[in-house]
């Protein structure tokens, strides 16, 4: 069986995505978390993972480590991980590998809390540019490939690789235009409801986060936990 580590469910972006995606495939796995609990976690979490960092795979003796290696290894044993359909199947992947390496104006400037809401500080216009391209990129699968998902009809790695996108635009009321259609069913799916109740119920903070949320902008509402 699979076992995958992850992280605090408000904060942990990076954990979501395998999380999500075997969800969604129905794929069985132990689901251990590892809680952040300071501002650097790399010589505990070295204990599992090569990097210091979630999430991180375990199976049959081998540790996978990385959202997108763990993306990677799950392709090669389960349908369903990209679209079936060649033109949809490469968009995603590219569309995966964008999220991946980019948007990083979008990580700083609105880190990922999912039981806040937030009205944001004056966009700098790194941020603006990725919520033009965020905006860009959605409305295009959606319009290409006919939904409700971003790369069709059926839950694919895009879909899991811009899910935290989804809690941050909500948390931050950010604008991406017909895009909202994809946020929506994003957030109304099961697992993510899941992920966020446990989220919405976790007590403990952690002291770097949360200053980078204050940070962010005004927070408005609260829906975590005291």
């Amino acid at each position: 069986m699979y076992e995958l580590i992850t992280a605090n469910r408000n904060y942990s972006s990076w954990s979501l995505r395998p999380w999500i995606l075997m969800k969604a495939l129905g794929l069985d796995f132990e689901d251990r978390i590892e809680p952040f609990t300071r501002p650097v976690n790399y010589e505990d979490f070295r204990s599992f993972s090569p990097t210091g960092q979630v999430p991180a795979l375990l199976h049959e003796g081998r540790t996978i480590y990385d959202s997108l290696g763990i993306t990677l290894y799950l392709a090669d044993r389960h349908e369903g991980v990209w679209p079936a359909d060649p033109d949809a199947r490469a968009w995603a992947q590219c569309a995966v590998c964008e999220m991946h390496s980019g948007f990083s104006a979008l990580r700083n400037d609105c880190t990922m809390n999912i039981g806040v809401r937030v009205t944001p500080k004056p966009m700098s216009d790194a941020l603006r540019t990725n919520v033009l391209r965020l905006r860009e990129l959605f409305e295009e699968g959606l319009a290409r490939f006919g939904g409700p998902w971003l790369a069709g009809s059926e839950f694919s790695a895009a879909d899991a690789f811009f899910a935290p996108v989804a809690y941050r635009i909500r948390t931050y009321g950010l604008d991406v235009g017909k895009g909202q259609l994809w946020v929506d069913h994003m957030l109304a799916h099961p697992a993510m409801q899941n992920w966020e109740s446990q989220a919405l119920a976790e007590s403990w903070r952690e002291e770097a986060h949360e200053a980078e949320l204050q940070a962010a902008g005004v927070i408005t509402a609260d829906y975590r936990m005291s």
